[in-house]
Parts: structure tokens; C-alpha cells; sequence
């Protein structure tokens, strides 16, 4: 069985009420007393005397009318106001009436309340420069073509709740003095509110399906954009929100534009959804900004942004870059942010300031703060607190990223004397022209680059290199060099600063990081950053040769006292040099055997007692190679290395041997032990 709805049946005396046939038949229009015909069903004598009787300012009453464009025309002629030459109109109720044809309101003034609630405008509807005085219902109405409301003026509420606009929607320089309310209307065309001045204007769960136009626009009330819907380019260029600004849970589809916008009240855009682009350059946030559990697809720009009294900003989750640069933070912040890129050139932060990052490449060159700035990679999702207990906000963005870690890759020109970082990966960071990096904090688990791999090969010579923190910037410098080894890493994102960059600016950033270190009371890994910058001193062809010859004899011989390896094998090469010499070389033939021969000669005894010299020997090299000279000759060693004599009778050429020996082989030892108590130090 088929359900017919029953027809509705107004509540005002009708033009069809109890009519069979005829035009009149279903007419729902309001019967124009004393007739019980609405005006359009009217005889021409009757409608030509009731229109007769009309006055500007008459209240009037024609709901569920049907208006074609000539009715109207003649209704509002007489309705007309001798001096402006304009429409006035008392009390209007055309609630449910249909206008056929186009309907021109132009400059019309209703002096009471005007109800189009319902209302079908099959054409166009023209309201430009229309004055309410009264209260303005638009509910439930249909605007099937152009809706103009171009400069017009509503003093009181102006209700437009589910109201469809078809059309284009044409608010341009609009004023709203009181309150507006579109709760739940939909726009299929652009809407246009440019210049327009609204108070108390409500948008909430609004269907913009064209572009929305606010630029300039004034909203001198709160502004409530909650759980509405833009599916084109959204935009809010210039406009000035005196009160609270409300956008929770709207989803923008296209562009959003915020750019130079003032917000004198709350800005909350929790829970938003913006497709594309999202542009807040310039824009001033006086009072608190709510971006949590905000979703940005591609780029969010908040460049030169002023937020005076953030707070709190984010968590928010951005799937491209967030853009901060030249923006500044009048008061204590908090930024909760994940994305895969935040800049922050020149950012200046007036106050402390926290930044909660996950995935993100950093850039913070130039970036000014006056007060403590620490940036922390978290490493669990940001907890959502407008959901249900122990939700997160969503990452959906950013799944195919290498983890929630954060990356910083340029710290040039800060000055780091208040900058604290926490478990970031500092592989690609670029440190110099950073000032006071040897007060910068570094807590947690903060990473460097390395060096490329243990041993390799070029032109048949091995080139090794012992695993140590780098920077960046050393990769870049020795990548650059033309006998470079595989695996230093070039620059690709600032190619101009970095062929500016070599040992001589980078010594200086070594130094610091060392000391750095050494003030957090980690010896150990300062010793990398020690490395580093003796390898910068040796590499620098500005400094005297004598002192590059020098570093490199140290840096040959025990890597510049941190590598107790190195040192260990040359000891044990010079005890050997050494111990060969003395086998070969250095002990005597035979030994001195002391004896005392006596002459007698009258009443004299004489007992010579002269040790004669060594006597070098004489046979073959390797008759020489015997377990008794090794034994020899490995205690004349073993003596040198703690700097103590053997009393080993010593050819001329043993003497000089184990005088050398006593001298380079507890230096090589001394470097060992440095190397090894280096490492483990507290």
C-alpha cells in the first residue's frame, strides 16, 4: 500500500478553502479581507481597490501567495514612499508564498518584521540595500536563482535557518546589527559576505558547495562556523573577528584562506578538517587560538602569524609542512604539532615556549626567543581530549613517514644560550652562525651523523675511519673534496652555505658542542666532538704548517689521544723495532764476565778490575736471533715502557736505541691510557 501524505492545510483563512474547481482549487494564499480570494485570485476590481487602499508602511499580509513579477511590482508601487521614492513596508508576512518570477525588494524598507519563512523565489530575489527594522525570518526558504542582499541592512535578528540557496548568494557589504543565524543552510553557488558587517552571525553545520567569500568581512559578535562544510575555496582574507571565532568540526574540502585575518576573541577550529591548503599568513590571534585534534592534509601557512595569547596550540596534524616563519608569540606556548616539516625561520617567541613535535623535519634558522625553548620528539600519538577516554588524534597523514622521530636540519643564527632539545635526530642539522651553541642542552637520546663505513678503497689505498659523531656539514665539506671516500653525505637543501663551509668555520662549532658536552657531564661523547675539531685544525690550510705537520703526527699516532687502539699497536710496534734492534744490534757479543788478575811484582799486588767496552757482534744476522738476546732484550723493553734502566750492558748503538725507546714508548702508553680513561670517564 502506497502512504499519501495528507496536504497541508494553513492556518490562515485561504484562498482555496472549500473551493472544488477553478484556479482557486489547492490555492493556499492568504485571503485578502473582506474577499476570500488572495490577491492574486482577486478580481481586477477588487485587486485594483485594495492596492488602491494601500499606504507606505501598511502592514501586510499575503502567505502562501503566488506572486508573478507584475503582481509584485504593483504591490510594492503602492506601498511606495513619496519622499525616497522606495518601498515601505509595515509588519510583511509572506510566509510560504511562491515568486514566480523574479522578485525585486531593491532599497525597500520593512518597518516591522518581515516573515519569508519558506518562501519559494523561483528567479531572482533582490534585497540590495533593503533596510529591516524589525526582525527578518528566512527559514526554510528557497532561492532557486540569484539571492542579492548586496548592502542591505537587518538592524534586528535575520533568521535564514535551512534556508537553499541555489543561486548565488550575494552578501556583499551586508550589515547584520543584531543577530543572524544560517543554521544548516546550504549554498549549491558561491556565497559572497565580502565587506559585510555581522554580528552575532551563526553558521554552524552550513553546506558551502561553491566558493565562500569573507574577505573583509567585519564580524563585530561571535562568529559560530562550527560543523559546517566547505567543499570549494574558503575565503576569510582580511576579515576581522571582534568575538569569539568558532570553526569546530567544520571541513574544509578546498583552499582555506585566513590570510591577514584579526581574531580580537577565541579562534577554535578544534576538530576541523581542511583538504587543502590552509592559509593563516599574517593573521592576528589576540585572543586564545584552539587548533586540537585540527587536521590539515597539505600545507597549513601561519607565516608572520601574531598570536598574543596562544596558550595551547595543537595537537594539531598537518600531512604536508607547517609553515611559522616570522610568526610571533607574544606569551607562553605550548605547540603540539605533527606534521612532516615545520619551519620556523625567523619565529620569535617573546616568552617560553615548548614544542611537542612527532615526524617533523625542523627548520628553526634564525628563530628568535628570548626565554627557555625546548623541542621534544614524542614519541607516543598526541591523546585526544574531545574524544572518548584514551583516544588519540588520528596520524592518518602521515603512515608512510620513517616513525614519529624528529628531525632538525638547520640551526643557523640562533642563539641556543636558552635552547633545549630532547631526543632529536641532529643528523642533517646545520650549526654554524649558531651563537652560544656551547650552552645548548642536548637531554635524551639527541643523534649526529657518523662516518661512513670502517675501511675503504680508492686507487688500490685503504682509507679507514673510526666510527665517531659527525656533523653535517663535515659531510657536505668532505663529500665536495676531490679524493672524498664513498658514503659522505652532499647537501641538497642548502647548497650556497654549505660550499662556504670548511674547517675553519667548522673548528669553532666542534669546540662548542665539546664543551657543550663537557658541561652536562658527559665526557665520553664530548671526546667525538674533541675528535672533530682536531681533524677541522689539521684540514685547515690557514693555519702554519708546523702545527698542521704536528696534529698529524698526533692524530697518526693515537688519534689525537682518543683512540687507545691506535696507540696501543704503535707501542707494540716500537717495542718491537725495538726488541729487534736490541737482538740484532744493541747487546754485546758476550757479556762481561768481571775477573781479578794479579802481577806480583816486588812488595806491589795489582788487581786490574777495568770493565771493557762492548764488544758489537760480529756474526751472522740471524745467529743473533737467540732465546737468550730475546730475553735480554725484551727486559731492556719492557723497562723502557715504564721509563726504568735495565743495567743491560748495551753496545753504543743499543744505548741510543733504548734511550729513544725511553722516550717514545711511555708517551705511547701515556696516550693509550688517555684514550681509555677518555671513554669511560664520568
Amino acid at each position: 500500500m502506497v502512504f499519501t501524505p495528507e496536504p497541508v492545510v494553513p492556518d490562515w483563512p485561504n484562498c482555496g478553502d472549500g473551493v472544488t474547481g477553478g484556479d482557486r482549487a489547492g490555492c493556499n494564499g492568504r485571503s485578502v479581507a473582506p474577499h476570500s480570494a488572495c490577491l492574486a485570485h482577486l478580481s481586477d476590481v477588487d485587486r485594483d481597490a485594495h492596492l488602491a487602499s494601500l499606504d507606505a508602511g501598511d502592514d501586510i499580509d499575503h502567505r502562501g501567495t503566488t506572486f508573478t513579477g507584475a503582481l509584485l511590482d504593483r504591490l510594492l508601487n503602492a506601498l511606495k514612499d513619496p519622499a525616497t521614492n522606495h518601498p515601505r513596508l509595515g509588519e510583511v508576512r509572506f510566509a510560504s508564498a511562491t515568486f514566480a518570477d523574479d522578485a525585486d525588494f531593491g532599497s525597500a524598507a520593512f518597518t516591522g518584521d518581515a516573515d519569508f519563512e519558506a518562501v519559494t523565489f523561483a528567479g531572482v530575489a533582490r534585497f540590495n540595500s533593503a533596510s529591516f527594522a524589525g526582525r527578518a525570518w528566512f527559514n526554510l526558504a528557497t532561492f532557486h536563482g540569484e539571492a542579492q542582499f548586496d548592502s542591505v541592512n537587518f538592524a534586528a535578528y535575520a533568521g535564514f535557518e535551512s534556508a537553499t540557496f541555489a543561486g548565488l548568494a550575494r552578501f556583499h557589504s551586508a550589515t547584520v546589527s543584531s543577530n543572524a543565524d544560517f543554521l544548516l543552510a546550504t549554498f549549491a553557488d558561491a556565497a559572497v559576505f565580502i565587506s559585510a558587517t555581522l554580528t552575532g552571525v551563526g553558521f554552524r553545520a552550513v553546506t558551502f558547495t561553491g566558493d565562500a567569500w569573507f574577505h573583509s568581512a567585519t564580524f563585530t559578535g561571535d562568529a559560530r562556523f562550527g560543523s559546517a562544510t566547505f567543499t570549494a575555496t574558503a575565503h576569510f582574507g582580511s576579515a576581522t573577528f571582534a568575538g569569539a571565532a568558532d570553526f569546530g568540526g567544520a571541513s574544509f574540502s578546498g583552499k582555506a584562506r585566513f590570510h591577514e585575518a584579526t581574531f580580537a576573541g577565541e579562534a577554535r577550529f578544534e576538530s576541523a578538517t581542511f583538504a587543502e591548503d590552509a592559509r593563516f599568513d599574517s593573521a592576528t590571534f589576540s585572543g586564545f587560538a584552539w587548533f586540537e585534534a585540527t587536521s590539515f592534509t597539505e600545507d597549513v601557512d601561519l607565516r608572520a602569524a601574531v598570536f598574543e595569547q596562544a596558550g595551547e596550540l595543537g595537537p594539531l596534524v598537518c600531512g604536508k609542512t607547517v609553515l611559522l616563519s616570522g610568526a610571533r608569540f607574544s606569551e607562553p606556548v605550548t605547540l603540539s604539532i605533527a606534521a612532516r616539516r615545520v619551519e620556523c625561520l625567523r619565529t620569535r617567541w617573546a616568552s617560553t615556549a615548548t614544542l611537542r613535535l612527532r615526524h617533523a623535519d625542523v627548520d628553526l634558522a634564525h628563530t628568535v626567543f628570548e626565554y627557555p625553548l625546548s623541542v621534544s620528539a614524542e614519541q607516543a600519538p598526541f591523546p585526544n581530549s574531545r574524544g572518548h577516554r584514551g583516544a588519540v588524534v588520528p596520524e592518518d597523514h602521515l603512515a608512510d613517514t620513517n616513525g614519529p622521530g624528529v628531525r632538525i636540519t638547520s640551526l643557523r643564527g640562533v642563539d641556543a644560550a636558552h635552547l633545549v632539545l630532547a631526543d632529536i635526530d641532529l643528523t642533517q642539522c646545520l650549526f654554524t652562525g649558531t651563537v652560544h651553541l656551547d650552552q645548548i642542552r642536548l637531554e635524551g637520546d639527541c643523534t649526529f651523523a657518523t662516518v661512513p663505513a670502517r675501511t675503504q678503497w680508492r686507487r688500490l689505498r685503504p682509507q679507514w675511519f673510526t666510527r665517531r659523531r659527525t656533523l653535517a656539514e663535515e659531510h657536505h665539506w668532505r663529500s665536495r673534496r676531490p679524493t672524498a671516500a664513498a658514503g659522505w653525505q652532499q647537501s641538497v637543501t642548502d647548497t650556497g652555505h654549505a660550499d662556504h663551509v670548511g674547517p675553519a668555520q667548522l673548528a669553532p662549532v666542534y669546540r662548542a658542542l665539546r664543551k657543550a658536552f663537557e658541561d652536562g657531564r658527559n665526557e665520553p661523547d664530548a671526546a667525538d666532538f674533541y675528535y672533530g675539531e682536531m681533524e677541522m685544525r689539521r684540514h685547515d690550510q690557514h693555519r702554519p704548517r708546523a702545527e698542521r705537520a704536528l696534529l698529524t703526527a698526533y692524530w697518526t699516532l693515537s688519534g689525537y689521544g682518543l683512540r687507545a687502539t691506535r696507540a696501543m699497536v704503535w707501542l707494540l710496534l716500537a717495542m718491537a723495532g725495538t726488541l729487534l734492534a736490541m737482538m740484532l744490534w744493541g747487546l754485546p757479543a758476550d757479556s762481561w764476565k768481571p775477573a781479578t788478575v794479579a802481577t806480583v811484582t816486588g812488595r806491589q799486588v795489582r788487581l786490574p778490575a777495568e770493565k771493557p767496552a762492548p764488544v758489537n757482534p760480529t756474526n751472522a744476522l740471524h745467529d743473533r736471533l737467540t732465546t737468550e738476546r730475546f730475553e735480554k732484550g725484551l727486559r731492556v723493553v719492557v723497562n723502557s715502557v715504564i721509563f726504568r734502566s735495565s743495567d743491560q750492558d748495551l753496545t753504543t748503538t743499543g744505548t741510543y736505541a733504548e734511550m729513544a725507546s725511553r722516550l717514545t714508548e711511555p708517551v705511547l702508553l701515556g696516550l693509550a691510557a688517555l684514550a681509555v680513561r677518555g671513554r669511560i670517564k664520568r
